[in-house]
């Protein structure tokens, strides 16, 4: 019996950290993603209430920041042909949070033990950040290009318009995203 609740636990564990298949679709990702332990749908809707930025957003959000793989990174490259192989900035799981963006929505939320690798910690992360958009950059809940742009560059990088293609890219695509999740979810009944 020891041995069979064991393997259970390493099968929900494995489900756990590794990214769902069919990510284009938010309902499948939620099927897929809806156990006892950890339920995505229900981490996504707790973040709605608690800050009013809609569940098709923030999940457009982690679709374009990470394709919801949640040991997500930025792929290293070699500077100047002598600099050792390095990552270009400290991104990191489903929401690509940096290291000090994290630490500052630690201690804003007292969420000191929050992991950048559980779903929901993430989520409740693009909920705050999001959130603050609204609060400092003037940026509607449901305005998903604008949104993702303060995301991408920072509050002080989206106040000075120093947007670039990249961004500008990721935004349109976490933009036509997100319509499409919401039209997923109320087909789905989510």
């Amino acid at each position: 019996m020891t041995r069979a609740l064991y393997l259970v636990a390493l099968l929900m564990l494995g489900s756990c950290a590794s990214a769902p298949s069919r990510i284009s679709n938010v309902c499948a990702v939620f099927d897929q993603r809806d156990g006892w332990f950890n339920n995505w749908h229900t981490a996504a809707k707790r973040t709605e209430r608690e800050f009013g930025v809609p569940a098709p957003v923030l999940m457009a959000t982690i679709y374009t920041e990470s394709g919801f793989s949640p040991y997500a990174r930025p792929p290293r490259t070699k500077l100047l042909g002598f600099i050792p192989w390095t990552r270009p900035s400290t991104a990191y799981g489903y929401s690509q949070a940096l290291d000090g963006t994290w630490s500052r929505y630690q201690a804003e939320t007292g969420n000191w033990y929050a992991s950048r690798t559980n779903f929901a910690d993430a989520i409740r992360f693009i909920g705050w950040y999001h959130a603050t958009s609204n609060r400092v950059n003037g940026i509607a809940l449901n305005d998903t290009y604008n949104l993702y742009l303060a995301y991408y560059l920072g509050h002080s990088g989206y106040s000075r318009g120093t947007g670039n293609a990249t961004a500008q890219q990721g935004a349109r695509r976490a933009a036509n995203m997100a319509i499409r999740y919401a039209d997923q979810m109320r087909t789905c009944g989510r």
